[in-house]
């Protein structure tokens, strides 16, 4: 009877240890499907190589003005040494787009165009490049504005063109490759081209606001952007 009784305890839970036992070894949990990738805000590069095309007249887009570069060796208003007159060409770089497709050969963008170089971890770039992007639109078919996100993670510039609605096209250079060619160490810079392709200013004075940016692209671009 004691055998019997025993028997009979020991029974369910031989059942439950074999139970999960089994229940372990044919029912392991589905991979979790990838992630996608969440859309570039950033427009593509296939156009940088192409001169910017002038709105028909009376769009409220910037017009032409007289520029007027600085002399060798003079400062600048914003207290940075201005280059020559006669400017020097982009560092022969080829850089590839944020967006993918084909690399960027830097010398091959079409000015006029303002280069912004800046990062996300980089908080004068954060504050800047609204104003950036409201040339872009301000300016658009006289002039090109191209980002060079410099030394970041893709998730970070991400994140930034998405929160501050950044849309104008962005080349990568996660070594630094641009500011070793300028010899520059400091973000954000910014490199004003005209439409010969010459290097007419670099700006490192910190963040520019629409006004600065306005001024800037007159003096060096002989553009009128409104402010």
């Amino acid at each position: 009877m004691n055998r019997r009784r025993l028997a009979l305890a020991v029974l369910p839970l031989l059942l439950a240890v074999t139970g999960c036992t089994s229940g372990t070894a044919n029912d392991e949990p589905a991979p979790r499907p990838a992630a996608a990738e969440r859309p570039s805000p950033f427009r593509d590069c296939t156009t940088l190589s192409t001169a910017p095309t002038a709105p028909s007249p009376g769009s409220g887009t910037a017009t032409p003005a007289t520029a007027t570069p600085a002399s060798p060796g003079t400062t600048a208003p914003n207290g940075t040494t201005a280059r020559a007159a006669g400017g020097s060409v982009l560092p022969e770089l080829t850089l590839s787009c944020f967006t993918g497709g084909a690399p960027v050969v830097l010398r091959e963008v079409a000015g006029p165009a303002v280069i912004n170089v800046w990062a996300s971890w980089c908080p004068p770039c954060r504050k800047e490049l609204p104003a950036f992007q409201r040339l872009s639109e301000r300016a658009a078919g006289q002039l090109q504005v191209v980002g060079v996100n410099s030394r970041d993670s893709r998730g970070g510039a991400q994140s930034i063109g998405e929160d501050f609605g950044v849309r104008f096209p962005i080349l990568v250079d996660q070594g630094e490759a641009l500011q070793r060619e300028l010899k520059r160490n400091a973000i954000p810079l910014t490199l004003f081209v005209d439409a010969d392709g010459q290097v007419r200013h670099i700006d490192a004075s910190g963040a520019l606001d629409d006004t600065k940016l306005a001024k800037l692209v007159r003096q060096h671009l002989g553009l009128a952007v409104p402010a």
